[in-house]
């Protein structure tokens, strides 16, 4: 079955709001991915604060170190 020429249409509008150089969801998108981009961005400057230890979840390593961590 071939598609007629009302198909054709309607997928060629939905491609130029999709993909449309100033497109409502290709505006939509774009803010979600700097939205995404910034929230990234705030992980990590957040993560750069404390050491490193404490960021990768590190187990004590000596019992001293245990024995802090019970108190």
């Amino acid at each position: 079955m071939q598609p007629g020429i009302w198909q054709i249409l309607i997928i060629a509008v939905l491609a130029l709001l999709l993909f449309g150089g100033r497109g409502k969801i290709s505006g939509l998108m774009g803010d979600a991915a700097k939205g995404i981009r910034a929230f990234r961005d705030g992980l990590k400057d957040g993560d750069a604060d404390k050491p490193r230890d404490e960021r990768a979840g590190a187990l004590p390593r000596t019992e001293a170190e245990k024995e802090d961590l019970k108190s």
